[in-house]
């Protein structure tokens, strides 16, 4: 009993100790990150929302050019860009002991859970943090679940970048960059196309009706110039909205 006591005394010592440290006070949401010490700027990982920094989910079919127009939105506004993929093999990559587990349940083909993808997208938001204007997180969310699941242990979403191509551009895009390509992907034939589309459509409507508010629909079947004018007033809008313009 008196172990108990000493135990519960500890943790309630540990807890204070967290709550003096962080910036302001927790939103009541658990993170599924492991709560460190502050970074520079003094926000804990775990506590995203508490930094008041733009997050942009950008969304398109394969060959919609989001890809461009987040190489644009980073030069022009200073944003992190991350791609959930990138993050993952980035992780396997370093050695890490978290890096060989990935690897081992990729070589299995069992599909990496969304609390671990959400516990790297976190860690890397927190390390940009002093030194970026927003986030950029591409291809995120791509089931309906995985939005309301970044929201709660990560923070909110500001908008939602959604560029809008019809299927035939699609394929029309894919099957030019392949036949460019010194190396051809096994997945780039129109049939296989077609189906990785039908998926895609599938679940990004699922995900879009949940965000009405935060979504900005951009027709993407223009030069990227046209295009990127639509992207700069959207982010033009929430940068004043957030104060950081």
């Amino acid at each position: 009993m008196l172990f108990m006591c000493h135990q519960m005394a500890l943790e309630h010592e540990s807890k204070a100790k967290e709550k003096a440290t962080a910036s302001a006070p927790s939103s009541g949401s658990s993170s599924p990150a492991v709560q460190i010490a502050p970074n520079a700027a003094g926000i804990p990982i775990g506590h995203m929302r508490d930094a008041n920094v733009p997050i942009i989910w950008v969304l398109g079919g394969p060959g919609c050019g989001k890809g461009t127009q987040c190489e644009k939105i980073v030069k022009k506004y200073n944003f992190s860009h991350f791609s959930t993929g990138d993050l993952l093999r980035d992780e396997v990559a370093s050695g890490s002991e978290k890096g060989k587990e990935l690897q081992e349940m990729m070589k299995q083909g069992i599909l990496v859970p969304n609390e671990t993808v959400l516990k790297l997208l976190e860690a890397a938001m927190v390390k940009a943090l002093n030194g970026t204007v927003g986030y950029l997180i591409d291809g995120y969310p791509r089931e309906p679940a995985q939005g309301p699941e970044f929201e709660k242990f990560i923070a909110p979403v500001d908008i939602v970048l959604y560029f809008e191509c019809s299927n035939e551009t699609l394929v029309a895009r894919i099957m030019k960059r392949a036949s460019e390509s010194a190396t051809v992907r096994a997945d780039d034939n129109e049939d296989t196309l077609k189906t990785r589309i039908a998926t895609f459509r599938e679940n990004t409507e699922k995900i879009l009706v949940q965000y009405p508010t935060q979504l900005r629909r951009i027709n993407a079947e223009r030069a990227p110039e046209e295009i990127f004018a639509d992207v700069e007033k959207a982010i033009d809008e929430l940068l004043v909205k957030k104060g950081k313009k």
